[in-house]
């Protein structure tokens, strides 16, 4: 079974894939905080791409996303190693890439302005302070929490406290030690403030005031926003069980969404929405694993053992879903099975001329204005996801070449955000789901 592209050159030397399914979708309205800390509806918060600002092609976007992706694997692999008791099979260093998002806020009264890096793979909320022995150049002031009137530091017996992997206590103040996996860390003291999303402030958030941060990836921002599943995530702590996104692609000028509360499953009864459970694990409990059973190109499943995605009893293996990590990451004999098929199923040469960055390409035949190309289907537990082409087919017109937005990866395999473009994604802590929903997002 084959999908027809219809291509057709545009600025950016890309070439433009059809959306395949469209779902409509209502706007929803703005809310406001509840009383005792609790949102009644929750709020959105629009997010950028950590490229958006720079005069980059789509393809130079995509190429910088892998490299970062690349990197992101490495730590979240490193992460997994050292958990298991593996650090001895660590290679260091590694540079991280801590995010492909950027979400803006505000922190303190009055409140300062900030970009911050979403990251659904890790906990801690922070930011640069001062007074900062070792801090990264930023675009905005450092955070002065002497400043701010709302600014308290948290007490060595607090939950948050007991909740972070590092810690100790000094004249009764939590400080923290919070590292990534890699060379990349950020230590300070912990505090509470007042966060401002959007036109919603929400008080008494936990978060780190880093004093001393240290690592390539953090540039992108002033500090990180958590969305793990852990205590010290945002989603946590505002004690809404559900967030979502809807991640635009990054050619497009409309930008992402971030959901919180109740409202991030508000367009759940308006389109086709497949659910699949969320697995733990419990050396790594931040991360959103899947259960991934098996995976169709074109009209053939994969002679793919299931187990080759099951997380191992020692916490390595398993499939996460990552809004973090550019393309989707396959552990290496099922994305060698994935390979062939294509190659089998696309009928146009290999390119191996071309340095794309990705692992398998095809030459274009000239003048063409449309390529097919096979279905893919990721099976989910419950969920068969069913992708548009062009959320794992990338054309380039200047280069004449047509790449699967896809790796091999050695341990974890990663369900990254090319795959998830044009969706709401609805993580639903309380039910432990993971729900898909086709749409544009610029409708939500």
């Amino acid at each position: 079974m084959a999908l027809l592209y219809s291509l057709c050159c545009v600025s950016f030397s890309a070439l433009v894939i059809v959306a395949l399914y469209v779902s409509p979708v209502v706007s929803t309205s703005r809310r406001v905080l509840g009383d005792y800390g609790k949102l009644e509806n929750g709020f959105r918060v629009t997010l950028k791409h950590v490229d958006s600002s720079k005069n980059l092609t789509k393809w130079e976007r995509i190429q910088r996303g892998i490299k970062r992706g690349n990197h992101r694997l490495q730590r979240l692999n490193a992460m997994v190693l050292a958990a298991s008791g593996d650090s001895a099979e660590v290679q260091a260093p590694i540079v991280a890439g801590n995010g492909e998002f950027l979400m803006d806020l505000s922190i303190g009264t009055p409140p300062n302005s900030y970009s911050a890096i979403l990251d659904t793979g890790s906990d801690l909320i922070w930011t640069q302070c001062k007074p900062c022995t070792q801090c990264f150049d930023q675009s905005t002031p450092i955070f002065d929490p002497q400043k701010s009137s709302t600014f308290t530091k948290l007490s060595c017996s607090s939950d948050l406290c007991e909740a972070l992997p590092q810690s100790t206590c000094s004249d009764g103040s939590c400080e923290y030690l919070y590292t990534y996996g890699d060379y990349s860390s950020t230590q300070g003291v912990m505090a509470t403030e007042t966060f401002k999303f959007d036109s919603v402030s929400v008080p008494n958030i936990g978060f780190g005031c880093g004093e001393d941060n240290e690592g390539d990836g953090f540039s992108q921002g002033s500090g990180l926003v958590g969305l793990g599943r852990g205590p010290l995530s945002l989603v946590s702590q505002l004690k809404e069980p559900k967030f979502s996104y809807c991640l635009t692609a990054m050619d497009e000028t409309q930008k992402s969404l971030l959901l919180m509360g109740s409202i991030a499953s508000a367009n759940e009864s308006l389109g086709e929405m497949r659910t699949t459970p969320l697995i733990r694990n419990p050396s790594q409990p931040s991360f959103y694993y899947l259960s991934l059973q098996g995976i169709t190109v074109g009209s053939t499943r994969l002679p793919i053992k299931e187990s080759t995605f099951a997380l191992e009893d020692n916490g390595s293996g398993g499939v996460i879903i990552d809004s973090g990590t550019t393309i989707t990451y396959l552990e290496q004999a099922a994305f060698g099975v994935l390979k062939k098929a294509f190659i089998l199923e696309m009928k146009l040469p290999v390119d191996t001329l071309s340095s794309t960055g990705l692992d398998l390409c095809f030459t274009l035949p000239s003048g063409s204005t449309q390529v097919e190309v096979p279905k893919l289907v990721f099976h989910f537990d419950g969920a068969d996801l069913d992708l548009p082409a062009e959320n794992y087919m990338i054309a380039d017109s200047s280069s004449r070449v047509i790449c699967l937005a896809m790796g091999g990866s050695s341990g974890m395999s990663i369900f990254g955000n090319v795959q998830q473009q044009n969706m709401l994604v609805v993580h639903d802590l309380e039910k432990e789901t993971v729900s898909f929903i086709q749409t544009q997002c610029q409708n939500i």
